[in-house]
């Protein structure tokens, strides 16, 4: 039976079974828990050595601060609702908290993809243009593709879900492991080809265009490295650029890795559910710490404040 818009906000969604015996769930719920915090850790501790250090006030690290915002985002959308599910045993979540979290993770990927597009764009005009590099990135401009970048983000997933919430639904099952817009179509009983083909269309232009510039640029940064005779230069592009390449492939991995493991039934259940969540753990956390200690400044800014605290005590 459909599910009217008053009822569906005090409906309670089943989510799928995590599949974790009562032996193991003290254990993983440990694991998550700590994992959450380390992340709460390392983006507040970025986020903070980006804000109060002025060195760091850079077009570079102002976009990665924005990314670190779109991983705090994507994590909190899922470690909370997950460890309340491994707490109580129970795979229980209400319409309206399903729906946020669901916005939430869309939010994390295509804010994630769209910040390390702006990154490539940056780096590739601070090694291929350097002496036009602050007439070309300059306070204003950054400013401009910053508030871009977020408002693509919303406008994009805001016109996904008001496609998608706006149909009722009869069903409460979700054959998912968390929220997310295939899950909450899934339980409509209405014509979702809208909001598919709409999901479908903004996945392809927002991952196509983004592999496309990062590539170009890549391929003219590759082109300009090897031109050169300064090999300080180089080396100094290989490293900043390498950072940037890593962070943005393991997004991507992590990102057509379910979509690899769910079209072939060789691969378990349990291997298709890990895989399915590795873009909410993987990119989360990994992404402070490689930027951390492979970025000089970043470093050198983090161990000189705690340099000076363990001093002080």
């Amino acid at each position: 039976t459909m599910i009217t818009n008053l009822t569906r906000f005090m409906t309670v969604l089943t989510l799928e079974s995590l599949d974790i015996s009562p032996s193991t769930a003290f254990s993983i719920f440990i694991f998550a828990i700590i994992t959450y915090c380390l992340i709460l850790l390392f983006h507040s501790t970025l986020l903070v050595t980006i804000a109060a250090k002025r060195n760091l006030h850079e077009p570079m690290y102002i976009l990665l601060f924005n990314l670190s915002l779109c991983d705090l985002m994507g994590a909190t959308g899922f470690y909370p609702q997950l460890l309340c599910s491994i707490l109580s045993q129970r795979r229980e979540i209400s319409y309206p908290a399903c729906a946020l979290q669901a916005i939430l993770l869309h939010l994390y990927g295509t804010g994630s993809l769209l910040f390390l597009t702006v990154m490539a764009y940056d780096r590739f005009i601070a090694i291929c243009m350097p002496l036009r590099y602050h007439s070309l990135m300059t306070r204003g401009i950054l400013v401009k593709l910053i508030c871009m970048v977020w408002s693509l983000s919303f406008s994009i997933i805001g016109i996904l879900f008001v496609l998608t919430l706006s149909k009722e639904i009869c069903r409460t099952n979700i054959v998912y492991m968390f929220c997310n817009n295939p899950s909450l179509m899934s339980i409509s009983c209405e014509d979702m080809r809208a909001a598919n083909y709409y999901g479908l269309f903004t996945i392809a232009l927002v991952q196509g265009s983004s592999i496309l510039i990062v590539s170009l640029t890549y391929i003219k940064i590759l082109i300009i490295c090897l031109s050169s005779k300064e090999k300080q230069s180089i080396s100094k592009a290989i490293h900043t650029c390498g950072t940037h390449l890593v962070v943005f492939l393991i997004f991507e991995i992590n990102t057509f890795l379910p979509l690899i493991t769910y079209r072939f039934e060789s691969f378990s259940p349990s291997l298709q559910r890990a895989c399915g969540v590795s873009i909410v753990i993987f990119p989360p956390i990994l992404n402070p710490l490689i930027y951390g200690l492979k970025t000089r400044e970043i470093r050198q800014t983090i161990f000189i404040f705690f340099q000076r605290k363990i001093s002080s005590i």
